[in-house]
């Protein structure tokens, strides 16, 4: 009975942690904008693949040390002869003087075992490679930070984006509470005999057109945050909901072309990037040139040969031999190829800064396009926000008046029109605003 007892409520047990991690599983994250773009940073896929990168470079770097360091082999050789092995010199020639004399000795199976060892005293592609490994592991650092930058920039527009949804689908809601207020409001004056039919199919027609609004937007914020769960690296089953608010953007100084120009120039990563790419090629140059050039080494050996009959090498001789010196190699002739590769290296040196020119070029137009909409969409925000507040008095007045039985039914649908588009313009213009601040962010290389 005990026994049966422990079984029930392990049992439960098993299944109270079950339904307790499917609920932590279906759990909703609340999330500030800070967070999100945290969690991109330690979990987007690209940066991740970026960071590869970077340890592939390392490696790299560690290929073009190893020229300037010594190189050890070590090799093995077994033959079996199935005739014994021929020396020339040694033996008769059967009376026939055209004929040089060979004889047959030794063992049928042969046996050697090396050890090489080489040491580069001089190899003048050994720097060259060095300082290349070296610059194209940073400009892989460059490329993570770049793209680290083009993540927040993306995280920032989506976040900002799902909140505009959200609020604009607040005020459709708000929109079409009014509309069936409106709607009840016609159908209970008509069935008075106080209103007109047509005035009910208004409010009807208005209510209808603004639910596949609200269908759309509701939508496309479950895409929205659908793509800030791939942006952050997360389970795309994931449900997240955001915990910062939309704010009217507060009045700040919009900065000279000139100082965003210099701050863009010094710290954009992908114009650091190039930089580096004409530096790497500038090694590119002295490295097709180093292979034109000797490279002198120490070379040593020890062997150990040895030959037997009937595979008996443990009764055999192992004899030892080993030699020192150096070793000079010039490359004579290679088809041209060395010529080539050095004005190929010149040539895509001479690309990277043309290519580095023309992105100093459209830095200067990116820049004063950066700044326009700067201005602009905080120009636009400050006018909007005039106008939404004039909407809101009208339509309060207008409604007023509709209550007094002044003003007609259509003239509250015009006015409660004006006032939701003044409302969704009002936060179109916040959003570019915003987004506008982003985008100046990303230009000048910031986080």
């Amino acid at each position: 009975m005990i026994h049966e007892r422990s079984i029930a409520y392990s049992s439960l047990l098993a299944a109270a942690l079950f339904l307790y991690g499917a609920g932590a599983q279906g759990q909703t994250l609340r999330l500030s904008l800070q967070e999100v773009v945290s969690l991109a940073a330690k979990h987007n896929r690209t940066l991740k693949a970026s960071g590869i990168d970077i340890a592939v470079a390392q490696e790299q770097r560690r290929v073009a040390r190893s020229l300037s360091l010594p190189s050890a082999s070590l090799g093995a050789q077994y033959a079996h002869y199935f005739e014994l092995p021929v020396f020339f010199g040694i033996g008769e020639t059967n009376g026939d003087p055209d004929k040089v004399a060979y004889s047959r000795f030794g063992g049928r199976d042969q046996f050697s075992a090396a050890l090489s060892v080489a040491q580069p005293l001089y190899n003048p592609s050994a720097k060259p490679a060095q300082r290349e490994a070296a610059l194209q592991e940073k400009a892989s650092r460059t490329l993570y930070l770049d793209k680290t930058v083009d993540l927040t920039a993306a995280v920032k527009r989506t976040y900002l984006g799902i909140l505009v949804l959200n609020k604009r689908l607040q005020l459709q809601h708000e929109s079409l509470q009014r509309n069936e207020k409106a709607l009840q409001d016609a159908r209970s004056l008509l069935a008075q005999g106080r209103a007109l039919r047509v005035d009910t199919l208004r409010a009807y027609t208005s209510v209808k057109n603004l639910q596949p609004d609200i269908l759309k937007l509701t939508k496309a914020i479950e895409v929205g945050k659908l793509q800030l769960t791939t942006l952050m690296g997360l389970d795309s089953l994931q449900d997240i909901m955001l915990t910062d608010s939309l704010a009217h953007p507060a009045a700040a100084s919009i900065p000279a072309a000139a100082t965003v120009y210099t701050e863009a120039r010094a710290n954009r990563p992908d114009l650091q990037q190039l930089r580096l790419q004409q530096e790497i090629r500038e090694q590119g140059i002295a490295l097709a040139k180093a292979r034109r050039l000797p490279v002198v080494s120490l070379v040593g050996q020890y062997q150990l040969q040895s030959q037997a009959r009937s595979f008996r090498f443990f009764d055999a001789s192992w004899p030892g031999a080993s030699f020192a010196g150096a070793q000079v190699t010039l490359p004579l002739f290679s088809g041209s190829s060395n010529k080539a590769r050095i004005q190929q290296a010149r040539l895509t040196h001479e690309q990277a800064g043309i290519e580095l020119t023309d992105a100093y070029e459209q830095l200067r137009t990116e820049v004063r396009q950066v700044i326009a909409n700067l201005q602009e969409t905080f120009e636009r925000v400050q006018t909007q926000t005039q106008v939404k507040e004039t909407a809101k008095l009208s339509y309060d007045i207008i409604q007023y008046r509709y209550q007094k039985g002044v003003a007609s039914r259509l003239e509250l649908t015009d006015a409660e029109l004006a006032l939701t588009t003044a409302q969704l313009n009002y936060l179109e213009a916040v959003y570019d605003y915003l987004a506008a601040g982003i985008e100046l962010d990303r230009t000048r290389g910031k986080q």
